[in-house]
């Protein structure tokens, strides 16, 4: 491994700084709410719209839409991120992804009347390029830093893509609740909002770009054989992770739990919308202060790691999940509530999501980490189909938001049960990537 300097170290945080704002501005906040009203004025007297000539409740369009998208991710992802270990050039790759994703956001500008055709199959576009384009972000991770360096540097990678999703949304907060005194819709300041989120995302794009090194690794071969080396090494890859059982455990107890976290994320502005009858301009400003307190939260799970280790620090986190699910069921029904839960879900969001992806790269063999990561990156931020699935099914089969959301619990305990079992010192022995 080639040692890191600084200024890499600082083009690799701004990734996150960058595709922060797709996150936090289309997944989180606006698309989902807005979506759902757009499909709603195209829907029957069921509340139904139709692709394919199948009824879709126009409520769980957002929910299914995100669940398509990584439907395509699970096929795509593993054979691109063995393309990226097998070529020289990752920044490359980088690029072409992360620009795809920013201008089909840049295109939401566009949604409005009744076009929920539009408006999925751009988010269809952008996700599958946000997921590929962090499969190539996080192989670098092994890149930068030594394994006894990993939690740190993700951590602070999490942290600042919080605050950084949490600038662009106050941007936008400001000019939503402005939008009378400038003449324009809510409607308009929301397709803004969407163009700004795909403006930041390709604009600091530019920054990784320019900083981060390609490097060489021993499963670089020529540009003529990398789409056929990419086949062979995916087909590898999967061999190879049935001989690391505990990298393999790992990723399935990733793949409930995380999908719980992002599930839970993605549907709340929806759900504090339609089930609490809460204000949009309301929604932001909590998810803004959510951005801003895990970015404190990502620092704290960084600390409480090194006082304990990695996964308990992990374990931990997913019993505050469960309590979060049990209380938004039982208890949930005012906005100060809400508010008081979103604090306590900014806290271990970002701990969560970033430790996991460094005991992840701990349980990577070398060389291999952008295939490792292209599967890990099937469940990660914002691209997780099961929770939104089931959640979209709930919703559809009772119309019930309180059931919906309780359904999401089985991810969070299944992955706590699984991680139970994780033997992380076996793993690293395991890749040879022991700390020390």
């Amino acid at each position: 491994m080639q040692s890191s300097n600084k200024k890499e170290r600082i083009g690799w945080y701004f990734y996150d700084w960058a595709n922060s704002a797709f996150y936090t501005i289309v997944i989180t906040v606006f698309l989902g709410p807005y979506l759902s009203n757009i499909a709603l004025n195209a829907a029957d007297a069921e509340k139904n719209v139709y692709i394919f000539s199948i009824p879709i409740y126009a409520e769980s369009l957002f929910a299914f839409t995100i669940s398509f998208s990584v439907i395509l991710q699970f096929f795509l992802l593993p054979y691109l991120g063995s393309i990226a270990d097998y070529t020289k050039s990752k920044k490359l790759l980088l690029g072409f992804f992360a620009f795809l994703g920013s201008f089909s956001t840049m295109g939401l500008y566009f949604l409005e009347g009744s076009n929920y055709l539009l408006g999925s199959v751009l988010l269809v576009i952008a996700n599958l390029s946000f997921g590929a384009s962090v499969v190539v972000y996080n192989s670098f991770l092994n890149d930068i830093a030594e394994a006894d360096e990993r939690d740190k540097v993700s951590s602070i990678g999490w942290a600042l893509g919080y605050i950084g999703g949490g600038l662009i949304l106050l941007i936008n907060i400001l000019l939503y609740s402005k939008a009378e005194n400038l003449n324009i819709s809510a409607g308009y300041a929301i397709r803004i909002a969407l163009f700004s989120a795909g403006f930041w995302w390709a604009v600091f794009t530019l920054i990784p770009l320019k900083l981060l090194k390609d490097r060489k690794n021993n499963h670089y071969h020529s540009d003529k054989s990398v789409f056929i080396g990419g086949f062979k090494g995916l087909i590898q890859s999967t061999k190879d992770i049935i001989k690391h059982p505990q990298t393999l455990l790992f990723l399935i107890a990733y793949l409930f739990y995380n999908d719980g976290v992002q599930a839970v994320i993605a549907v709340a502005g929806q759900f504090a919308k339609f089930e609490l009858d809460m204000e949009l301009s309301s929604i932001t400003k909590i998810i803004l202060m959510v951005q801003f307190v895990a970015f404190f939260g990502s620092l704290l799970f960084m600390l409480v790691a090194k006082k304990t280790d990695t996964k308990s620090a992990i374990i931990i986190s997913l019993l505050i999940w469960i309590g979060v699910i049990f209380y938004c069921f039982y208890f949930l029904t005012t906005e100060l509530e809400f508010f008081v839960l979103a604090m306590v879900i900014a806290v271990v969001m970002g701990g969560s999501q970033a430790l996991s992806r460094s005991l992840f790269a701990n349980l990577i063999p070398k060389g291999q980490e952008a295939r490792y990561f292209s599967f890990y990156e099937v469940s990660d931020r914002g691209t997780s189909w099961l929770g939104p699935f089931l959640f979209g099914l709930g919703l559809q089969l009772t119309q019930s938001y309180r059931y919906a959301i309780l359904s999401l619990m089985v991810f969070f305990v299944l992955g706590l049960i699984l991680l139970l079992f994780l033997n992380q010192k076996k793993g690293m022995e395991s890749v040879g990537n022991l700390k020390g």
